[in-house]
Parts: C-alpha cells; structure tokens; sequence
C-alpha cells in the first residue's frame, strides 16, 4: 500500500459526511432546541430542582438523572452554530433564552436552598466551585461529540452524554447555594465553571459548524470578519486564562500534598519513641503541622527534621512541631495492662452472676416453701386416703406455675401461684365425668384460683391394663 491509498484510507476512515444529515434537517435539529418556552421551561425547572437536591444530599446518581433530563444544551448549541453561518437573528435569540435560563435555574435552585434544613456542602457540592483546566477540555471536547450528535441523521445517546460529561446543570445549582448561603467564593466559582462549559461547548460547536462546511445564512465583509473572531478570541481568552491559573495551583497544591505526606509518613512517623497524633498539610500557609508526644524533640532534632525538607520537594516550606509532653507508653507494658483489666472485668461478671443465681435459687426455695405451707397438703391426703381406700399409690405434692404445662423449674415458675399435684392409681380408672367432679371438689378444698391449677393423674392397675388389652383384641 503506498502512501498515496495509506491518505485515502484514513480518510474514508474518519470521514463525517457518511452519516452526516443534509443541510436542512441540521438546521432544524440546532434551532429546535433554542427556545425555552411550555415543556422545556417547566423541564428545566424541575431538572434545576431535581439537581439541587442531588447536591443537597450528595447523590451522584440524582444529579446525572438531572444532567439528563436538562435542556440547557440547545441554546448553548444554537449559540455556535448561529456564529459558524453567520445568523445574527438566531444568536440573539440564543443569548436571550440563554440568560432566561440562567437566570430561572438561579432562582429555583436560591430558592430551594434557602428553604431547605440541610445546608452543609458536601462534596459533590465543592467539586463545583473550583474549575479549572480540565474543565475546558471537558467541554471543547463534549462540544466537539455534541456537535457531531446534532448533525447526523440518526440521533444516538452522544447529547445525554455530553450533557452529563459537561454538568450543565450542577454549577448553576451551586451558584444558587451560594447565593443562598452568602458564600461568594461558591457563587463566583461556580458560575465561571457554566461560563466555562458555555464558552468552549458554542466554539466546538463552531469548530464543527466550520469544519463540516455548513452554508452560511449570509456572507460577512472582511472587517465583520476581523471584528467577530476578535470578539470571539477575546471571550476564550477572558475565559481560558483564570482557568490556567488555577489548574497551576491545583498540581501544585495535589504535589505539596503528596510531597509533605510522604515526609510525614517516611521521617516524621519513622521516629523512634515519638508518637505523630495528627498533622495538617497548609498549602496557602506553606507549613506541615504535627502535634506529637513523647520524648521531647530538641532544637537541634527539629531543624535536622527541617533539613530533610528539600528531599521531599519541600525546599521553603515550614516545619511547626507541637510536643505535649506526655512520655509515649511503653507497648508491652499497655498490652500487660489492657489484659490485666480485661481479665479483671470478666472475673466481676462472673462473680455478678454467680450470686444472682444463688439468690434466683433462693428465691424459688422460699416460694416452693411458700406454696408448700399454703395448700393443706396433709389434710387432703387424708381426706383422698379415706375417699379411695382402694388406691394402690397416692401421692400429693405442691409446686408453682401459671398453666397447666409449665414446669415447676421453668424460669415462669419463679412468680407463679401455687398448684396441687396428686397422683393416683386405683384398680379401675375413674369416668370423666367422676374425674371432673374431683378435680373441682380438689379446687375447693385447696383454695385454688382456676381448676387447671389442680395437677390430677390416675393411673390404671396392671390388672385393669391387662383387661383393657384383652377387650381391645377381636
């Protein structure tokens, strides 16, 4: 393949015009999107809500639905590609709706924040107050994919994409939390990071706009030319150089950081028999910060700590040591002590339960007794022995409970009432109706609440289980 096809098939490759709308249907799509007037202003109004209380609560995926649902790219859009032909008309109008919806977004979002209970900025929040470089790519680059979104014949996802990668949406709400709190740093930075996003989104819109080679509404004399690129070059640069500014001190800052955390990390926490309980990193102060104890440093160890700086890349930056003057323990000894304590604590537990257990058993003692002394027992077995002389076995006893299945050890037991219990065994089992007619006669005799408290069992003679088997076989 020589150097000639090599040219030709990189440029079929990268080639716009495959895919690429007519004319007609490009202008259309760009204008469709520039006034803000029914469903699109009641759209971004809601969006403006919607995102303001993503960044209220700090909810990334709240604030991409909002980026989503924005219509904030068509004027910014319209506004480019009104410049790339040369229709002043469709500029105006672009500005115009433009600033409406600036100036709505703002009092929506002031409006939310100064009615809303949450007012801490979280991150999401701060994120927008500090632009920089990498926000200008970000837009010159999301225009660029924007603009070729516009212009083909088969819309895809690239303007719901653009619209998230750029964040629209967030620095407005930002400037109106700013607004609403009196904090002007967050305001001004905010809005130049919309301004940011405008500016270099309507260039790449341009850019494409040019590049495409669009027909132009009009043609321009040569001084109109010269006066709307100044105009234009101007705008860039009023917005590009703060951002250079503070992309320069952002790397700065992220290397002092990291710089002085390592300092931190490799020297000062590498001491022997000192303890680093804290440490700020002050970039505007050019000073780390550490508050330690243990030996004390001397003069002479603080400023060999201090030579140590320029390894790092700290050369000019001020080392402020606070010692408070507490020996830092010995670990061994702390350990010994932690485990002393430890032990101590679990031989007290143990010793607690151990006597609540006496007393528990002392407590059922005494309330067995009590039920013992309450019920005649005595008197009924008399009484029993004289009602069935017949019985083979008879035995009354006493015991505590609060149904007929608890168990006079069950831990419900402990504040139940007393039960009579009395087993029997008779050479012929009693009729039910002969048994209910016990039972409560025993109620009565023993003073009992409920008749279920009266705990009888007759038991057959071997004699009559013999004969009840016999019966029973065919």
């Amino acid at each position: 393949m020589n150097l000639e096809n090599l040219k030709q098939h990189f440029h079929a490759r990268f080639d716009l015009r495959n895919d690429q709308a007519d004319s007609a249907e490009i202008d259309k799509s760009f204008r469709g999107g520039v006034e803000f007037r029914g469903t699109a202003l009641w759209v971004l109004i809601f969006a403006i809500v919607i995102a303001s209380i993503g960044l209220n609560v700090n909810s990334t995926a709240v604030i991409i639905g909002a980026m989503l649902i924005s219509p904030l790219m068509g004027p910014i859009m319209a506004l480019g590609y009104g410049a790339g032909i040369n229709d002043s008309a469709l500029m105006r109008s672009a500005l115009f709706n433009l600033g409406l919806a600036v100036f709505l977004s703002l009092l929506a979002s002031t409006a939310y924040f100064l009615v809303t209970p949450l007012s801490q900025a979280h991150s999401e929040l701060l994120a927008r107050t500090t632009p920089s470089i990498w926000d200008v790519l970000i837009a010159l680059f999301g225009g660029l994919a924007g603009a070729i979104g516009v212009t083909r014949r088969e819309k895809s996802n690239l303007i719901p994409g653009v619209a998230i990668a750029t964040a629209l949406m967030p620095p407005l709400c930002t400037a109106g939390y700013g607004l609403a709190m009196g904090n002007w740093p967050y305001f001004l930075g905010a809005i130049y990071l919309f301004s940011i996003n405008c500016v270099f989104i309507a260039i790449a819109t341009l850019m494409m706009v040019r590049l495409m080679h669009l027909p132009s509404v009009k043609l321009l004399e040569e001084r109109s030319r010269v006066k709307r690129r100044t105009l234009i070059g101007f705008v860039v640069l009023l917005t590009l150089v703060p951002s250079l500014f503070l992309a320069i001190n952002l790397v700065q800052k992220e290397w002092f950081e990291g710089n002085a955390g390592r300092f931190v990390q490799e020297v000062l926490r590498a001491q022997p028999r000192v303890l680093v309980v804290s440490h700020e990193l002050d970039f505007k102060g050019n000073q780390i910060r550490a508050n330690i104890v243990g030996e004390p440093l001397s003069a002479t160890d603080i400023q060999a700590l201090q030579e140590k700086l320029p390894a790092f890349g700290l050369t000019g930056v001020d080392l402020q040591l606070q010692q408070s003057g507490q020996q830092m323990p010995d670990v061994n000894t702390l350990k010994k002590d932690l485990l002393q304590d430890l032990l101590q604590s679990n031989r007290t537990e143990v010793q607690t339960r151990e006597s609540r257990i006496v007393a528990l058993q002392d407590e059922l003692q005494a309330l067995r007794r009590s039920a013992s002394n309450q019920l005649p027992v005595p008197q009924i077995y008399r009484e029993l022995r004289a009602q069935f002389p017949q019985a083979m076995q008879l035995d009354v006893a006493t015991g505590l409970g609060t149904g007929p299945h608890r168990s006079i050890d069950s831990p419900e037991a402990l504040a139940g009432r007393p039960v009579l219990l009395i087993q029997m065994q008779l050479p012929k089992a009693l009729a039910k109706d002969e048994l209910e007619r016990l039972r409560k006669g025993l109620q009565v005799r023993a003073g009992l609440a409920q008749i279920e408290d009266v705990r009888l069992t007759i038991m057959a003679s071997p004699v009559e289980k013999v004969a009840r088997a016999n019966r029973r076989k065919p």
